[in-house]
């Protein structure tokens, strides 16, 4: 600044040298001969405008020194070059990092905070330190992170907090987890119901059931909610899985798989062979009966779907022939549509 004011005082002064010398050489046109006269004020107009073209360059670069996207500010407004900046924040990490070390959080924090204006790391700070109230107001206040500060709250078992903001981010699950774990359940099961009918408005039946099962402890109902999306074509095969994955008595298991067999529409057996497949591996108890269903499946499609007899395979795991028996099908069948 004191040198741009400098160049304009001088820039006025060089000018008024130039008038008076201008009027020196006229006076002297009445006393010289006109020829060295008139060289004479070439000679200065030519050395007095290289130092007009250089005065004026030197004011345009005092100006401004550095363009605006390399220009560091501090926190009173001052200009900082950058080199210095970066020496400064290495600097303020370095002592962020020793408060760490030394188990002094909220300093560390505050490093973070005031003099590096990095809220995330300074909320994370806290956090890490058991600060979990300090932690949220900085999630809250400085980065409006409403998820990581319901998340400090519970840590700091601060329930109410948390589930006022759980309830502001539609996180109806988490709502209800917080409310059991107070010992209100009403409102648990209240807010575990929003969950399950979003789930089957969605056609989301396996995961309808798991709230179900998990949450409010209704196996009955667990099951009503998979068995629906097995009639009713909503994922139809991990419906089933589910559905027997939860009946734990292998002598019942049978029974339902016998049972739902046989009212089984015709366009659902191939669905139901699939399932078979895992339920025959469950329980020696449990081959039998699959295995005699999975041939009466097969042997009803194999007419319209020839490559069923591939899955043969999957009953028969130790039967070496099987296979032979398989290709010898597949062949046959093959040369009869070739004659």
């Amino acid at each position: 600044m004191r040198k741009t004011k400098f160049l304009e005082k001088f820039l006025v002064a060089f000018f008024v040298l130039v008038a008076f010398k201008i009027i020196a050489m006229i006076a002297q046109w009445s006393q010289e001969a006109m020829q060295d006269a008139l060289a004479s004020v070439f000679k200065f107009i030519f050395f007095a405008c290289i130092a007009v073209v250089i005065i004026i360059l030197l004011q345009s670069k005092e100006k401004d020194p550095l363009p605006p996207a390399q220009k560091k500010y501090g926190d009173n407004g001052v200009p900082l070059d950058s080199s210095l900046f970066d020496r400064l924040k290495s600097m303020y990490e370095d002592i962020a990092e020793k408060h760490i070390q030394n188990n002094e959080y909220k300093k560390a924090a505050v490093v973070y905070m005031n003099l590096l204006k990095d809220y995330y790391r300074a909320a994370k700070t806290l956090e890490n330190g058991g600060f979990y109230n300090e932690a949220a107001a900085v999630y809250l206040k400085k980065l409006s992170n409403k998820a990581d500060a319901a998340n400090c709250y519970v840590l700091a078992k601060q329930y109410d907090k948390a589930i006022t903001l759980y309830k502001e981010l539609q996180q109806k699950e988490k709502v209800g987890d917080l409310y059991k774990v107070i010992d209100d359940m009403g409102n648990a099961f209240l807010f575990y119901q929003m969950v399950i009918d979003d789930y089957l408005m969605s056609y989301q039946m396996v995961k309808a059931s798991l709230i179900y099962r998990n949450k409010m402890d209704m196996p009955a109902e667990a099951q009503k909610v998979l068995f629906r999306g097995w009639e009713e074509n909503h994922d139809p095969l991990n419906c089933l899985q589910q559905y027997f994955a939860n009946i734990a008595d292998v002598k019942k298991l049978g029974q339902e798989i016998q049972q739902i067999y046989s009212r089984m529409p015709s366009d659902k057996k191939i669905i139901y062979l699939e399932a078979m497949k895992q339920e025959f591996k469950k329980a020696p108890e449990l081959r039998i009966p699959t295995r005699n269903i999975a041939y009466e499946i097969i042997a009803e499609k194999v007419v319209t779907r020839s490559e069923i007899v591939n899955e043969l395979k999957h009953f028969n795991p130790d039967d070496e022939v099987i296979l032979k028996d398989i290709s010898r099908y597949k062949t046959g069948r093959n040369k009869m549509f070739r004659n």
